[in-house]
């Protein structure tokens, strides 16, 4: 259990996970670790979320999904943006990892490696659609900020690759 799931009440976990991430819809909110805590105070339940980055512009469509599935499941709510600690890439969960993966983005590598494939050219990022090792950086900027555009040489597929923020 990580330290982000201490701060969750245990009541409200299923409720969460049901909320996906309005750009990546594969994946919920608690897969990503935007949700830093989920508190039930005087009947209220206070949620405490951070953006994937500042700005992002997913946050208030997240905002009013998390208030509707708590509604749904009888609870009214407030939900907080939180920018400090800033969110990374490390908060994404191992079953996150995997269905970003297969729905077709590559999960981030550690820092040191992002920096070689996205600065270097190095050839670590795996391919989400045949598993070769053998991709390309195409555009430094995907289908979002957070991501890069990649192209496979052996099948020839582009994907996505979900850039390491710390």
């Amino acid at each position: 259990m990580t330290t982000t799931e201490q701060n969750i009440d245990q009541k409200l976990f299923p409720i969460l996970e049901q909320v996906s991430d309005p750009e990546i819809p594969v994946l919920s909110i608690m897969e990503m670790g935007v949700v830093r805590s989920a508190v039930i105070q005087n009947n209220i339940v206070k949620v405490q979320i951070t953006p994937t980055y500042s700005g992002c512009p997913a946050m208030d469509v997240i905002g009013d999904d998390i208030k509707k599935a708590l509604k749904e499941n009888g609870y009214n709510s407030e939900v907080e943006l939180i920018l400090a600690p800033a969110w990374t890439t490390d908060w994404i969960t191992p079953k996150g990892r995997k269905a970003l993966e297969d729905y077709g983005i590559a999960a981030p590598l550690d820092t040191e490696a992002d920096k070689a494939v996205l600065l270097n050219g190095k050839r670590m990022v795996k391919c989400t659609n045949c598993s070769s090792q053998n991709t390309r950086l195409v555009s430094q900027f995907g289908s979002t900020a957070c991501k890069a555009q990649f192209q496979c040489d052996d099948c020839q597929e582009p994907f996505d690759y979900f850039k390491c923020l710390k």
